[in-house]
Parts: C-alpha cells; structure tokens; sequence
C-alpha cells in the first residue's frame, strides 16, 4: 500500500455487489456495466447523488479505513489530541476537532471529526496522521489513491453524459484539490436537540462518501429527505457546487444532511475533490446556445470557499445560488 499505483484490476465475479431491488433510497449504478452513462445521466439530472457499485476500490480496503476511523476516535482523549486541529488555521484546518459545541442552548454539529490533506502532493503529510494505530498512514495513502482515480473516472463519465469530451470536467477543475474527513457521532439520547450536520451543498466539485450500517445520511429530493440506506461495499457520490457551475445547471449540487442516532455510535468517511484556490469556474461555452443561456457568473474558487466557510455557511442555503445570472 504505497504511493501512486495504477488502476485497480476488475473485481472477481465472487466479489462483484448485486443491485438490490428498489428502495426508497438513492439510485445504484453498476460501474462494471457495458455503459453506466445513461444511469449517471438520469442520477445526475434527476438525484445529484447516487450510489456506485463494482467501483474497483478494494471492499477490503474499504472496510480497514472504517475500522481505522473507529479505533481513532475510541482511544484516549490524550492521544487524539497530540493532533489536534491548529485553531490558528481557521476552519480549515487538519487534523483532529470537535463540533460538540453549543449554540443557542443547542448543540452544533455532535460529531467528532479528523481531516486529512491529501492531494495534491505537496500537501499531503502523513506525520500528520496519527501514528499510534498500526498501518492508519499507510491505508489512508491508499485510500487518497483509489478515491482519487474514481473522482477522475466519474467526472470523466459525468462528462460524457452532457455529450462534453471525457476530460471536460476534469481539465475545467485543474488540479483535484483532496481533503478525507472520517466523522464520528456518537449516541445521542436527545437527537431532537442535536442539529447534526446541517443541511448543506458541498463546495467543490464532487464528493465520494462511505458510511457504516447504521446509516443517517439523507439528500434532499423534490423538497422532501430521503434516507440513503447503507448498502455494503457501495460508495456514495454527491454532485457538489463547482460542477453545478460547469454543467450550467444541467446537474445541481446535491443538498444533503447527517442525522444522529439515539442508540448507536455511526462513522462517515467523506472524500471530497475541489479545484485549486486560484481556479476560476464558469459554465461550460459547449453547453451555452441561443436557447439556454449562460446561467451563473464566473467564480475564483477562493472566492466562493471564502463565502461558503465565513459567509452563510453551511446552514441549508445554496451559496451557489448568489452566483446565478438573473
């Protein structure tokens, strides 16, 4: 489990996910299918956020980062905090936090959370990462990788759905700026004051989520939540803002929540991939025409990152929805 390897070989057929039958849930797309395009192009357009199935990424791989983010936030209190978070760095910074906070007799977040700079990597730095867990660096350094080469690979896909050329998307973004955030919630006894993760779109250009059997994620769809119920070995993807952008609102950013649980502890694992600070966005001239004009104004990424952290914030409104041309 080292560095930049080349792309996963096809899973075993012993290993392949079934799709289920129909759930009151997210769509499942089978990547191994002939062409996945018409199923991500009805995701995209009609969900923003779906599952994906028979990805490439190792189960096992994915199971050991679970495993890893729960023997973390379980050790002592100590240990944690020799990684603390460098509150000098603002919101964005590494390393272990907490959104245990209160806020109008409330509580914020009621999560735990440990964030990782992966890509580019010049930014990665595994001292960083705690070294007291057996293999964390190095399964988090092939976890970075494998997410990786399946953004690229979406993106690519995702591209191709809008009839774009397959690095569209991809070559629109720049360099794939990666953070990992495993996010541990405790049990809650009273999740009715608990405001978990508010509701929110993500800023960049597209998450990829795992999450454990207990589930809580849910993506807002024709203005009513939808639970996306944990299926194994799937991995979640969420249409974030800067694609909204790309794809001239062809495909929206996905608004999305965490809830907590009464009963059990639950653990995510979001991979996020976003453009460098000085990307400029706009809409894709392909997709602009006499008919369907340009529709949002162009944005220096840092600019828009400033007014999702220090702005409105996360707290269920689009940001993106500044940018739009009236």
């Amino acid at each position: 489990m080292t560095g930049m390897e080349a792309a996963s070989p096809p899973l075993p057929q012993r290993d392949r996910v079934q799709i289920q039958p129909p759930s009151p849930s997210i769509p499942t797309i089978d990547l191994s299918s002939s062409d996945p395009t018409p199923q991500v192009r009805r995701a995209c357009s009609e969900w923003s956020a779906f599952h994906v199935i028979n990805h490439g990424v190792p189960p096992s791989l994915l199971k050991e980062m679970r495993s890893l983010g729960v023997e973390f936030f379980q050790s002592p209190m100590e240990q944690k905090t020799t990684y603390s978070c460098d509150p000098t760095e603002g919101p964005t910074a590494q390393g272990y936090g907490s959104k245990m906070l209160a806020r109008d007799g409330t509580v914020l977040d009621w999560r735990d959370y440990f964030k990782h700079y992966t890509l580019p990597l010049h930014r990665r730095d595994p001292t960083k990462w705690p070294h007291f867990i057996p293999n964390y660096r190095e399964v988090v350094t092939q976890y970075s990788n494998e997410m990786e080469r399946l953004a690229k690979r979406l993106l690519s896909i995702i591209s191709q759905s809008l009839n774009l050329p397959p690095s569209y998307i991809e070559d629109a973004v720049g360099d794939l700026y990666q953070n990992i955030i495993v996010s541990f919630y405790p049990p809650c006894l009273r999740p009715d004051l608990a405001l978990r993760i508010e509701a929110h779109s993500d800023m960049g250009a597209i998450t990829l989520l795992i999450q454990d059997d207990v589930g809580g994620l849910e993506v807002l769809k024709d203005d009513q939540w939808v639970q996306v119920q944990p299926l194994e070995d799937a991995i979640v993807v969420i249409l974030a803002s800067m694609t909204e952008i790309i794809t001239n609102g062809a495909y929206k950013c996905s608004v999305h929540r965490a809830l907590v649980n009464a009963d059990k502890a639950r653990l995510s694992v979001a991979t996020f991939h976003d453009p460098s600070m000085v990307r400029k966005i706009y809409p894709a001239p392909p997709l602009i025409t006499a008919e369907n004009r340009a529709r949002y104004k162009e944005v220096l990424y840092a600019d828009f990152a400033k007014s999702w952290y220090y702005g409105q914030g996360p707290d269920g409104e689009r940001n993106i929805d500044a940018l739009l041309i009236q």
